[in-house]
């Protein structure tokens, strides 16, 4: 199929209706690119034929994607039958024995799973390198980093072997990808994606499921068919107006817009960034937006803090749980040296201190809130520099000093949203004068996704990314 890459994923499902294709061509032309970007950028822990065969075979439910080859991130969305590595050592010989209820949800939407998307281990950092299975390089620079941590998603979509798939979230993770790729990546409020079937949150609470995309519409779309309440959830995000694919063309009307450069840590756009983000105002008001600098009033300090503690504590216990499960404790040989260096530093944690990191959180979602009373977004780079160099951010660095400093200064604004629960999105409107990708993020309160997508519409329309293209 020679104008496959042409199409998105409703796109191609079209073709399908149409019968101007079949699912096993579609198939075909991702294996075939698959093997291509595999050998070129190292974006797959595994593909998966078999399974994608099988699920032809047993024939395809009708639903918005049926036909359209698809990845998952190989953290969290289970796979009966296939590995889930979660990108470490330790977990290199786990093959699933039941299916994540996300990945329910997409086989019953029509997908097809032909393979599983690096990760670094435990999705820990915004780079996608790993002791497992080493680079994954960006393909707009082979030379520079992916993002992370679903860096081989949003790779294999820039390389164009699918045109969405699974990503996930727990600091940024969906949204720095993104970024780094020039593609489109919205973060759902949290409660809004299942995580099980047997949790119902990670990390917390900071962590959630959604993905990475070339259209608006497909990321609407694919939410559109896999949120929704869990058995055994605590608590749910608001429900929508309207179906999420309903708000791409809805006019978003005139937006308040808080721009909000320093980064709660302090950080602030190098030169790239703000260039990106100078060009971004101009696009907003020329739309008739307003746009006024402002900030919710947070403890940057305490915040980070707290979001070291919380991820490093929950890291800790599913490492300790996994041990015992297989009958032996997991080895600092086995993990990166960063993951095995904040799994020690935890066991120090005191209940008190995770008492007083749960109100801190509070008071930052209550700071925010208040801020979203009197705007309708925020804007800021999603990162403040463009995509670092491989091995600058790796879990397992030269040096440990400045693995340090570049991970909290890189995607400096976007934990912020994972730690109040409200969704945030990266737009692809900027490119350095290199020509890489460097994303512009937008958030809102939680639960309006919606507002977000009637504004990533707009701004797609207005601004059109679909057809820029990594080198090949």
């Amino acid at each position: 199929m020679n104008d496959y890459e042409s199409y998105d994923a409703l796109g191609l499902a079209d073709l399908v209706r149409r019968k101007e294709t079949t699912p096993a061509e579609l198939l075909d032309a991702a294996l075939t690119r698959a093997e291509a970007a595999q050998a070129r950028i190292n974006c797959f822990s595994s593909i998966l034929p078999g399974h994608a065969r099988a699920q032809l075979e047993a024939g395809l439910p009708d639903g918005p994607f049926t036909g359209v080859p698809f990845a998952l991130k190989d953290l969290g969305a289970a796979l009966k039958g296939a590995p889930l590595t979660s990108g470490s050592l330790a977990y290199k010989d786990y093959v699933a024995d039941y299916d994540a209820t996300l990945t329910a949800r997409y086989k019953a939407a029509g997908l097809v799973i032909f393979g599983q998307t690096t990760t670094p281990e435990f999705g820990g950092t915004t780079t996608t390198e790993s002791k497992l299975f080493g680079l994954t390089r960006n393909p707009w620079d082979l030379e520079r980093i992916a993002g992370g941590s679903s860096g081989g998603a949003a790779a294999a979509v820039a390389a164009g072997v699918i045109p969405l798939a699974h990503a996930s979230d727990g600091g940024g993770s969906i949204r720095v990808p993104a970024a780094c790729n020039g593609l489109f990546g919205l973060k759902p409020s949290r409660g809004r994606m299942p995580m099980g079937p047997y949790r119902t949150e990670g990390w917390g609470g900071f962590s959630t499921n959604h993905c990475v995309s070339r259209s608006v519409r497909d990321s609407a779309a694919l939410l559109d068919v896999s949120h929704g309440i869990e058995t055994g959830s605590r608590y749910d995000a608001p429900a929508p107006e309207r179906p999420y694919l309903d708000e791409v063309g809805r006019d978003p009307g005139k937006l308040r817009v808080a721009l909000w450069r320093k980064a709660p840590n302090g950080t602030l756009p190098d030169a790239d960034a703000q260039r990106g983000l100078d060009a971004t105002v101009k696009l907003l008001l020329s739309l008739g937006h307003e746009v006024e600098e402002a900030e919710p009033e947070i403890d940057g300090p305490q915040l980070a803090q707290t979001l070291t503690m919380m991820v490093s504590a929950h890291l800790a216990a599913s490492i300790d749980l996994w041990g015992e499960q297989r009958g032996k404790p997991v080895g600092e040989d086995e993990l990166e040296a960063v993951t095995w260096a904040m799994t020690r530093n935890a066991k120090k944690f005191g209940a008190i201190e995770m008492a007083r990191n749960e109100v801190t959180l509070q008071l930052a979602a209550i700071a925010y809130a208040k801020l979203m009373q009197r705007f309708d977004v925020t804007l800021s780079p999603t990162i403040t520099r463009k995509p670092e160099l491989l091995g600058v951010l790796s879990l397992s660095p030269k040096d440990m000093g400045g693995f340090a400093k570049a991970i909290s200064t890189f995607p400096a604004h976007c934990a912020f949203y994972n730690q109040v629960g409200a969704p945030a999105m990266s737009v692809p409107l900027h490119w350095t004068d290199d020509g890489l990708p460097l994303g512009i993020m937008f958030g809102a309160a939680y639960g309006n996704e919606g507002l977000l997508y009637r504004l990533a519409g707009q701004l797609e329309q207005a601004q059109p990314w679909f057809n820029k293209r990594a080198p090949r």
